[in-house]
């Protein structure tokens, strides 16, 4: 699905960069060393944007065009540029494409079924498998089988709904990394990083009937273009190059997930 610029006469929402809220899972020591070993590090970004009307889902393009054009976004919003530099959006943007992303999973036990035999031991240790290459990932291990190629034995572990979760995408991001990533020989690290992270990035709710525990946040994954084309989250597309826009309709918050695919050793 794509938005792009129109002149309907209708209330704009406006934006503002709240550069005080803070992300603990991507402050911690143990993910910035995580981070660094997966070549992550400096090309990844989360940030706060507040908005000031009820969001509506159906009008979700309207909303996307506003957010990507408001000043305040324009400005500030957080990218790489093709030097590893990093710099803001700084341009009029006139079209975006959006992807619904499902969110509704609440629990870890989702990856449960990668402890079977032939992908994750039972101690945790992900099997090893010949080298290969997708796409510049190196898949050395079935875990990375399983993530990426359809063809792989144990593919089937994930159902197409469970690929497009949140949960998932979070997870299959941080476990093929960047352009020099070494990836671990275990899965904790894997399952503990997407747990904080998903934390910090999702909003729930109690319901006071069933006392269940519901996702309230609306996630988009999207890329923009202006007059040149394709121009965030970069100008070339990549698997590990994105962006993701989490609104929390009653906080009237949006948080944005960058990672731009590349080497973060050449980055501060």
């Amino acid at each position: 699905m794509s938005a792009c610029g129109d002149e309907e006469s209708r209330p704009r929402y406006t934006f503002h960069h709240l550069p005080q809220k803070s992300f603990p899972s991507m402050e911690s020591r143990e993910t910035r060393d995580r981070l660094v070993k997966w070549s992550m590090d400096g090309r990844i970004s989360a940030q706060a944007f507040s908005f000031d009307q009820n969001f509506k889902g159906y009008q979700q393009e309207d909303f996307l065009m506003d957010f990507f054009n408001h000043p305040d976004v324009n400005s500030n919003l957080k990218m790489l540029s093709a030097s590893g530099e990093w710099t803001a959006l700084n341009t009029s943007v006139n079209k975006v494409e959006v992807k619904n992303i499902l969110c509704t999973k609440v629990s870890m036990s989702f990856f449960d079924q990668l402890y079977c035999e032939g992908v994750v031991r039972e101690n945790g240790y992900i099997v090893k498998c010949f080298d290969e290459y997708c796409d510049e990932i190196l898949i050395a291990d079935e875990l990375r089988k399983v993530l990426l190629l359809e063809d792989s034995d144990h593919y089937g572990l994930f159902s197409h709904l469970d690929r497009e979760e949140f949960l998932f995408c979070l997870f299959k991001h941080l476990c093929l990394g960047g352009a020099l990533c070494q990836y671990e020989d275990d899965l904790g690290p894997y399952l503990e990083t997407t747990k904080a992270l998903y934390k910090d990035l999702v909003s729930v709710q109690k319901d006071p009937d069933t006392k269940e525990i519901n996702i309230i946040s609306t996630v988009f994954k999207v890329s923009a273009y202006d007059v040149c084309g394709l121009c965030y989250p970069s100008s070339s597309s990549h698997e590990q190059t994105f962006a993701y826009l989490i609104v929390n309709p009653l906080k009237r918050h949006i948080y944005v997930l960058y990672h731009c695919f590349g080497s973060s050793f050449f980055c501060n």
